[in-house]
């Protein structure tokens, strides 16, 4: 009996996500994507700063995600930052509906990555950071950094 490997290749991590927001609650959906976007995310030419998942109805989208055109295509190349379509079970999209509508909880894409083929965005139940918590969290890393310095010496 052959197994089949869970080979995951990251395109695009959203390094300002976990900075700005704290994590709540991780999804991995599909993402409906055309040819030029595939062959384009291949290279490693995305962007997910600044984007954010709506719903809309009953449906889930992706908005403010860049993808960079492909060099190699033609007049029907895609629109770098068009809203695309998300892919979750409806039992996930009704469980982030009530989520979304508390006070201050948003979707928030953390990577696009590539898991057996198939082009995955792994979005996030999130809460705004205030100042006072990223300069905190500032603060911790730093001295969790000086501590295991003076630990190597």
């Amino acid at each position: 009996m052959v197994t089949q490997k869970n080979e995951e290749k990251n395109i695009a991590v959203n390094r300002k996500a976990r900075h700005d927001y704290s994590i709540l609650q991780t999804f991995e959906a599909g993402i409906v994507l055309q040819g030029t976007e595939v062959k384009s995310l291949r290279l490693g030419k995305a962007n997910l700063v600044d984007s954010y998942a709506t719903l809309k109805d009953g449906e889930m989208w992706l908005v403010g995600a860049h993808i960079n055109i492909y060099e190699q295509g033609n007049i029907n190349n895609h629109e770098p930052t068009r809203t695309r379509k998300l892919l979750l079970n409806k039992s996930e999209i009704r469980k982030l509906v009530g989520k979304v509508k508390e006070k201050g909880l948003t979707l928030i894409p953390l990577r696009l990555y590539f898991k057996n083929g198939k082009a995955k965005v792994e979005i996030a139940l999130a809460k705004g950071k205030k100042i006072y918590d990223k300069r905190e969290a500032i603060a911790k890393k730093d001295l969790q950094r000086d501590s295991e310095r003076k630990i190597k010496f």
